[in-house]
């Protein structure tokens, strides 16, 4: 059983002010008005505010003591998990070039009366590949696959299928380039051929060549009604979209797919038919994540002793591997700068390590400590910047929380500047995000931490193991498993 923290006075305001009323009642009994309109009880009162000041912090000092006490054994707190999600950039025309948006672009979710913006950061450079159509091909299920470019070229209306269309059916497109992660528009001029279909569910299928065989492409939009009227296709193509060779033509091949009718589901009893196509990209995909950049922060100058530590401006620190890139002049070279290493301890650094460690959930930044040795030597873990040296964080990351698990569509706001982008959004809602470890939370885990010790042997060590591995999850637990199916001490 766990020994409660004491109080060490547990007297509070209301206490304070009814002994003073009472030692008046003994010392000045002529004194009768104790209303609080009289001058003397405001005076009371207000002294008793102070007392009760007092006795607050008295109190804090068992709670502080506990956290020093977990500082010393090396639980930290939990820093909160960033929320991620897909953030799709639409250009405002095609563009004959590659168009670039760098890791790091931000976008935001519109601005609030009562609320400041959610900013999101993309994790890498996308870049959005144009292209257009150079061949069109068809193959029948179980069949070899026939170039059809010519008849397109020619304006003949083309059988995008069998005539009697058969799941397995397809119309190969090939694009001059391949595109991964871009959103292509297929500009179909089509008529009303392909029978029998519900416009609305037709049985087509969208798919895009990568090195692990076709995959599927998501529809953003199909204006065409299953192929039976002019319209575009708009796909969002996987990111493993590679250049292949089809029907003995290299392209960035395209496919739409007939598939077996689901239950109730309507199907072709004839073939619709292309007259003209035409593909171009149009925007782009790519991770994001809750967590806005800083750039060149100056944290101040080396003293030049062991065990320094200095604190970043804005925290938590979320997002990227390392989480950090720290970096200290260098007096000794060319005037430029010097990176350093976020380990998780200094265990394994030498005294000419440029190491530091991170607490993430506060931002504080410390440098190697030196230890005294059985001999009356010190040992530097990890090394020790120039007295005077300039220390500054090149860039991190802030933010996290569940705050970041933002709804769909809530992404609007391009924070950065981008040639040719008219418009950013969310196609999925964000997810991951968890708000983090608060001190109670702290409080409680170190008991099972410390029993552990980075073992596992009992269903919580189990847990506690997997928390300190994902500590973004929201809830773990651990289920004993059964001997027949799992052996004498699985769990599952």
């Amino acid at each position: 059983m766990a020994l409660p923290s004491p109080n060490l006075d547990d007297r509070r305001f209301q206490h304070f002010v009814d002994d003073a009323k009472r030692y008046i009642q003994r010392r000045a009994p002529e004194w009768t008005d104790h209303n609080v309109s009289d001058p003397g009880v405001t005076l009371v009162e207000t002294v008793a505010h102070m007392a009760d000041q007092i006795v607050y912090r008295l109190n804090r000092i068992p709670e502080k003591n506990h956290l020093a006490f977990l500082d010393l054994v090396g639980i930290t707190l939990f820093p909160p998990s960033a929320a991620r999600t897909d953030v799709t950039f639409w250009l405002s025309a095609p563009q004959e070039d590659p168009v670039r948006i760098p890791v790091g672009t931000e976008t935001a979710t519109v601005r609030a009366d009562s609320e400041d913006p959610i900013v999101f950061a993309t994790e890498r450079d996308l870049t959005v590949v144009p292209c257009e159509l150079r061949h069109l091909a068809v193959q029948h299920s179980g069949e070899e696959v026939t170039d059809r470019t010519t008849d397109l070229i020619e304006g003949t209306d083309l059988l995008c299928f069998a005539e009697s269309p058969a799941p397995g059916d397809c119309m190969l497109l090939g694009l001059s380039a391949a595109v991964p992660h871009c959103a292509v528009a297929l500009r179909l001029d089509s008529r009303v051929d392909g029978v029998g279909v519900d416009p609305r569910q037709p049985p087509l299928v969208w798919e895009a060549w990568t090195a692990e065989g076709w995959v599927g492409c998501e529809v953003d939009q199909d204006t065409t009604g299953g192929l039976n009227r002019p319209g575009d296709v708009v796909l969002h193509i996987p990111g493993g979209h590679i250049l292949s060779r089809t029907g003995r033509k290299e392209a960035g091949w395209l496919r739409c797919r007939v598939t077996e009718p689901e239950s109730d589901q309507p199907f072709y009893t004839t073939s619709p038919t292309v007259r003209s196509a035409e593909a171009f990209s149009m925007g782009g995909t790519v991770p994001a994540v809750h967590a806005e950049s800083v750039y060149d922060e100056a944290l101040g100058e080396s003293t030049g002793l062991p065990g320094q530590r200095l604190r970043l401006a804005h925290a938590p620190v979320v997002g990227d591997v390392p989480p950090l890139h720290l970096q200290v002049a260098d007096f000794a070279g060319d005037g430029g700068w010097v990176d350093w290493d976020v380990v998780p301890h200094f265990a394994a650094s030498g005294p000419y390590d440029r190491h530091l460690t991170l607490d993430a959930a506060t931002g504080e930044i410390a440098f190697g400590p030196a230890v005294r040795e059985p001999d009356g030597t010190l040992r530097q873990y990890g090394a020790v910047p120039p007295k005077g040296a300039v220390i500054r964080a090149r860039r991190y990351r802030t933010g996290g929380g569940r705050t970041g698990n933002v709804a769909r569509g809530a992404i609007r706001t391009l924070r950065d500047s981008v040639p040719y982008v008219a418009e950013v959004v969310n196609r999925e809602a964000a997810q991951g995000g968890v708000d983090g470890e608060t001190v109670e939370e702290a409080k409680a885990r170190a008991p099972i931490t410390l029993r552990a010790q980075d073992r596992a042997v009992t269903l919580r060590d189990y847990e506690e193991l997997a928390r300190r591995a994902a500590p973004e999850t929201a809830r773990i637990t651990c289920i004993e498993g059964k001997l027949e199916e799992y052996g004498s001490y699985a769990v599952r």
